[in-house]
């Protein structure tokens, strides 16, 4: 199967699922329910079109999806990984940065994605051996090798306390990097490693969902993905470190052991 046209897939899927979240996020004002019950709407009427849309194409494949899509059934080697909107506290408090996430993975790899982000209409895509594109156009990592001059992003866990490793490991980074940001949009996080406008991103409490996609998109622009501690980076592991592939992977893997 061609891959490009999995990638096209997940575009368009993405763009319909991106287009429902800007219509739901208007009915945010409305009294009758509480923003948590609204979001919960939202995301479940994003993934059932984004889903009904990939299967009418691709009625064998598999899903996974964040909103308690699970369809194992069969034995094909593709299964879409979504995650219909990445970022939910940002998209409740009206803050413009979530997206629609979207990866396809075969036999255990990641061939095909998209990420899309409805505030900016930005959508980053790959295919495996195509490279990274953002509405079209190729894009690459950094080429800063410089832990010291990088802007790096983190994802903690949603409840944590400062005893956690994770955010002592989060303050390490914090005192050798230029800048590091706590984002909520692990999507977005990766897609901007991939185009370059973020040096590096890490996390140790994601889902498969979260980073399906945007693992491929910093692959595919050139970047290096691993687990925190430099082994083999593997979906359905919440373990993740990625960057532009230069001298501050290492650095980063130090500091967070």
């Amino acid at each position: 199967m061609a891959y490009e046209q999995l990638r096209e897939t997940a575009e368009e899927a993405a763009r319909i699922g991106g287009r429902i979240l800007h219509d739901w996020a208007d009915k945010f004002t409305a009294r009758e329910k509480s923003p948590a019950n609204l979001v919960t709407e939202a995301d479940f009427a994003s993934e059932n079109a984004i889903f009904e849309f990939i299967h009418a194409r691709y009625p064998d494949h598999r899903f996974l999806g964040e909103e308690g899509l699970n369809r194992n059934e069969g034995n094909s080697a593709f299964r879409w990984i979504i995650d219909p909107l990445d970022g939910t506290s940002n998209y409740v408090h009206g803050f413009p940065y979530y997206a629609v996430s979207i990866g396809v993975e075969e036999d255990g790899r990641m061939v095909a994605g998209a990420v899309y982000d409805p505030s900016r209409d930005e959508m980053f895509s790959a295919s495996a051996g195509q490279g990274t594109m953002l509405n079209g156009q190729p894009i690459r990592v950094s080429s800063e090798e410089d832990l010291a001059n990088a802007l790096c992003m983190a994802s903690l866990p949603v409840k944590t306390t400062r005893d956690d490793p994770a955010v002592q490991a989060f303050l390490r980074v914090l005192e050798a990097a230029q800048h590091v940001q706590r984002t909520g949009s692990a999507a977005l996080n990766l897609a901007s490693v991939a185009a370059g406008r973020v040096e590096a991103f890490w996390s140790t409490s994601l889902k498969p969902w979260d980073m399906a996609a945007g693992v491929l998109l910093v692959e595919e622009a050139g970047g290096r993905v691993t687990k925190t501690q430099g082994d083999r980076f593997f979906v359905d592991d919440p373990d993740l470190l990625v960057s532009n592939g230069s001298p501050l992977h290492d650095q980063l893997i130090r500091l967070l052991g």
